[in-house]
């Protein structure tokens, strides 16, 4: 729902599904483009040092703001 309200992030999180969904993800049931549950736990534990925790809203935001904001840069390099 945060991402919903917020237009500006919309192409960058379709982007960031894109990217982190396993290979052929509509194959699988159910199909669903969810990043390899090894990789989500790996990034829970680093952010917050338990696996089991929902990532906070303001941080999935902050998130897609970086990757925004770095493919930007990016871009600007050329």
């Amino acid at each position: 729902m945060a991402v919903l309200v917020r237009p500006r992030l919309w192409a960058t999180a379709l982007r960031q599904v894109a990217a982190l969904a396993p290979t052929a993800w509509w194959r699988r049931w159910p199909p669903r483009p969810l990043p390899d549950p090894d990789y989500l736990r790996f990034r829970l534990v680093t952010q917050y040092g338990d696996a089991t925790r929902s990532p906070d809203v303001a941080d999935l935001l902050g998130y897609l703001r970086w990757c925004k904001n770095l493919r930007r840069q990016a871009q600007s390099l050329g």
